[in-house]
C-alpha cells in the first residue's frame, strides 16, 4: 500500500514537472514568430532584472515575466546593458537577453537623397549636414590622391583619370543619384565606400556598351553630365548626346554653356562675363580653342542621362539652343537655323 502511495506521488510529481517543463519552454518561446515590426526597448542604467522582465511581458515581447526571471536565475552570468534596443515578436527569449548582454544596442540610420544633376559639393554639403563631419573634413579626403587610389584599386569603373591636377574633384559624376540609408554613426570613408558601391552596381551592366563605345567609362560619365543638365525629357538627352557625338567626330568645339558654369563654379542660370566664357582651362568648352571633352564630368548623372549617351538618337543635328525657363530644346542643323532658333525663343 505504502509503495502504491509512493508511486503514484511519484507519478503525479512526473506529471506537473513534465507540465512545467513544457510550459516553461513554450513561455520562452517567440511571441509570434511571424512578427517582425520592430519595437523599441530602453534599459534605463541601473534599472533591475525584474523592472525590466515586467517591461518585456507589458510590451508583449516575452510571454511571462515570472519565466523570464527563472530563466535569468539559471542564467546568473547574463548582464543586461543600459540602452535602446531594436526587437520584434518572433524573437524568442534567450536571443532577447543575448542581445541585452550583448550590448547589441540600436544604431540609428539615416536617410538621405542626392537628386540627380547636382554637383559634388552640393553632396558632400547634404551629407555632412547629417553626420558629425563637416563639409571640408568630407572633402578633403574625397581630395586625397592617397584614398582617390585606393578606391581606384578597389573599384573597376575608377581610373587614374580622376587623378588629373586639372579635376576640381576626383570623384565628380561617379556619385549615383538616389535615396540612401546609412548608419548615424557612419565615417566619411564608409559613406565613399556605400556611394560608390552603389554606382558600380548600377553601372555593371553597361560594361558591354562601355566597351562597344570606343569611349572609357571617364569619358562617358563626362558626356552624360553634360547631357544631365543641357535636357530634361530623355528623347531630348538623347539628342543632345548625338549633337555631342557629332561635334567631337568634326573636331568642333561643343561650345557648351554648362561647362563654363562649372569652370567658374557658379550656378546655373547666373551671368557669365565675356572673360569666363572665354577663359582656357580644362572644363570650359565655350572656348573655341577648346576641343574634346571637358578634363572630367561637371555632374552627377542619372541614369537616364548614362542611358542616353549609349543610345544617341539616329538624328544628325550639330547645334541646339536650351531654353532655360521651359526647359525645352530646339536642335538645327546649321548655324544660321540655330541664330534664327535664338531670335524666336532667346
Amino acid at each position: 500500500m505504502k509503495k502504491k502511495i509512493i508511486m503514484g506521488i511519484l507519478t503525479i510529481f512526473t506529471i506537473i514537472l513534465l507540465l512545467f517543463t513544457v510550459y516553461y519552454f513554450t513561455s520562452i518561446g517567440a511571441v509570434n514568430k511571424k512578427d517582425t515590426k520592430e519595437i523599441e526597448f530602453i534599459i534605463k542604467p541601473g534599472q533591475s532584472k525584474i523592472e525590466i522582465a515586467k517591461e518585456l511581458e507589458k510590451k508583449d515581447l516575452i510571454k511571462n515575466d515570472k519565466v523570464a526571471m527563472i530563466y535569468m536565475f539559471f542564467n546568473n552570468d547574463l548582464t543586461l546593458q543600459a540602452g535602446t534596443y531594436s526587437l520584434n515578436k518572433s524573437m524568442n527569449l534567450s536571443s532577447i537577453l543575448a542581445k541585452f548582454s550583448k550590448g547589441e544596442i540600436k544604431v540609428e540610420s539615416e536617410k538621405i537623397t542626392l537628386l540627380p544633376g547636382k554637383r559634388l559639393l552640393n553632396y558632400v554639403e547634404v551629407l555632412s549636414e547629417n553626420f558629425k563631419f563637416s563639409k571640408d573634413e568630407m572633402l578633403d579626403v574625397m581630395n586625397d590622391k592617397e584614398f582617390l587610389q585606393k578606391m581606384i584599386d578597389k573599384y573597376w569603373f575608377l581610373t587614374s583619370d580622376i587623378l588629373n591636377d586639372k579635376i576640381y574633384y576626383g570623384l565628380e559624376g561617379y556619385i549615383m543619384p538616389d535615396t540612401y540609408e546609412f548608419m548615424s554613426d557612419s565615417s566619411i570613408e564608409s559613406v565613399i565606400t556605400k556611394l560608390l558601391d552603389e554606382t558600380s552596381k548600377k553601372l555593371e551592366p553597361y560594361k558591354d556598351d562601355i566597351t562597344k563605345s570606343g569611349y572609357n567609362i571617364h569619358e562617358i560619365l563626362t558626356m552624360a553630365s553634360i547631357v544631365e543638365l543641357e535636357a530634361n525629357t530623355e528623347t531630348d538627352r538623347k539628342t543632345v548626346a548625338q549633337v555631342i557625338y557629332k561635334r567631337l567626330k568634326v573636331n568642333m568645339s561643343l561650345g557648351m554653356d554648362v561647362t563654363t558654369y562649372y569652370a567658374e563654379q557658379k550656378e546655373m542660370g547666373s551671368v557669365l562675363t565675356v572673360d569666363e566664357l572665354n577663359k582656357g582651362n580644362g572644363y570650359n568648352t565655350r572656348n573655341t580653342n577648346y576641343l574634346g571633352l571637358p578634363v572630367g564630368p561637371i555632374s552627377n548623372p542619372s541614369l537616364m542621362s548614362i542611358d542616353a549617351v549609349f543610345n544617341p538618337s539616329k538624328t544628325d543635328y550639330l547645334y541646339f539652343y536650351a531654353d532655360i525657363k521651359t526647359g525645352k530644346v530646339y536642335f538645327a542643323n546649321t548655324i544660321d537655323e540655330f541664330y534664327k532658333i535664338i531670335r524666336e525663343v532667346g
